[in-house]
């Protein structure tokens, strides 16, 4: 970088040299643990501490739901401490919170320790997930900033491919406890050298170090506007309602597929389902900075209604799983879109406080999607009433994202 902070050398984001891939790399193995402990190791969570301590599925799960409203509470302030601390100190603090958590989880004896343990693991999946991940990103890219997110956040998908199962075997060898420490103590080991050394400081993306800008609105001025924003309101509610849809229907999938075609095949149903997230997202990717990104995620969308209504009423294996890859095409790229249309749509210094802010929102709404399909299930006594409300919540999403509001002025 030169030394004349009023020049902006320029920056190809495409070179295999620029020093953002390095970033996207430590981000990928950021997703892998914070996915990986944070979010698919939930369901090994509940299954480990209701056989060994015998507490009930629902005290356990009541604790997964505050984690994630907690969670929800601590990601809105992801943003600012990126921008006031920077992120090299943002992901090692990350990193050991979700370490600690493991390490709590793993020592667990009383249901009381199970919430404290949670509200630790809510830390560590703010510092190790979406909001970290794309506003660390957004600090290295521009122009391939949907491509760099969408590569790092495979980690997500190879957390829960390979992480869990992993996991799963260290607790058969040596018990839960000591899984949980050594799955702490390799996120610590594999990590904290690597962000050490990797992770330096930002190039300089829109010219604004060094000069004359007016000032900037703080973090709360900015929330507030944006809550005030058609635009913002528009792409935070729609991916609110699918995220809700989504997570209700991944999560109760094997339920629902057990009866229908046995579990060995809902199991293989739920692992098309996840590879075809990875493949989406490698070739989503790949033109995903150049589609028009409000159109994309409509088309998600409405993909995903449709195969729900093949879910629904045809019990063939072979359309069954044809209708589980294409759901699963659609899921990885669901999370990042939101970032790419905020980038587009709004301020360049705003993006780290309203991608934040729309993780937090998402989070708080689809943490109620399993309980809310859960309960319709057991009121209407099947699976049909509660996929029908989350196609239809599909639908409305597919026609709220379309709706933009008046365009914002943008800082180059």
């Amino acid at each position: 970088m030169l030394d004349n902070p009023h020049h902006v050398a320029p920056i190809d984001e495409s070179s295999l040299r620029y020093e953002g891939w390095r970033i996207v790399a430590v981000c990928f193995l950021l997703a892998t643990f914070g996915w990986g402990l944070g979010f698919y190791g939930q369901s090994v969570y509940v299954a480990e501490l209701q056989r060994a301590r015998g507490w009930p599925a629902s005290l356990i799960s009541s604790g997964t739901t505050f984690f994630y409203l907690f969670g929800a509470l601590l990601v809105v302030f992801v943003g600012e401490a990126v921008r006031k601390y920077g992120p090299r100190l943002c992901l090692i603090a990350g990193t050991v919170a979700m370490a600690a958590a493991a390490v709590a989880i793993g020592a667990v004896r009383e249901p009381w320790q199970l919430y404290l343990a949670d509200a630790v693991l809510a830390f560590g999946w703010a510092g190790t997930s979406l909001a970290m991940i794309t506003n660390t990103i957004s600090l290295w890219f521009d122009h391939k900033r949907g491509m760099a997110i969408s590569l790092a956040l495979n980690g997500a998908s190879f957390g829960g491919i390979v992480g869990v199962p992993l996991l799963v075997m260290m607790i058969s060898h040596i018990g839960f406890a000591s899984a949980m420490y050594g799955a702490a103590g390799a996120m610590l080991v594999l990590l904290v050298p690597v962000i050490l050394f990797v992770v330096g400081r930002p190039p300089d993306l829109h010219g604004w170090r060094g000069t004359a800008k007016a000032k900037p609105l703080s973090s709360t001025e900015i929330r507030n506007r944006a809550l005030r924003d058609v635009g913002f309101l528009t792409v935070t509610i729609a991916f609110a309602l699918v995220l809700f849809a989504q997570v209700g229907f991944i999560v109760h999938l094997i339920s629902f597929l057990d009866p229908v075609i046995g579990r060995e095949r809902a199991a293989v149903a739920v692992a098309v389902l996840t590879a075809m997230a990875v493949v989406g997202r490698v070739l989503f990717s790949m033109v995903i900075d150049r589609l028009n990104q409000r159109l994309a995620s409509a088309l998600s969308f409405l993909s995903q209604a449709a195969a729900l209504c093949v879910v629904i009423n045809l019990h063939n294996d072979y359309a069954l799983m044809a209708a589980c890859a294409v759901f699963g095409f659609s899921v990885g790229n669901l999370i990042t879109l939101p970032s790419l249309i905020v980038q587009q749509e709004f301020d360049s210094a705003s993006f780290g406080v309203l991608i934040s802010l729309n993780t937090a929102i998402n989070q708080v709404t689809y943490a109620f999607g399993p309980g809310v399909v859960g309960v319709l299930r057991d009121w209407s006594g099947g699976y049909a009433l509660p996929f029908y409300l989350c196609i239809a919540l599909e639908v409305m999403a597919a026609a709220l994202i379309m709706v933009r509001g008046k365009p914002q002025a943008k800082t180059a």
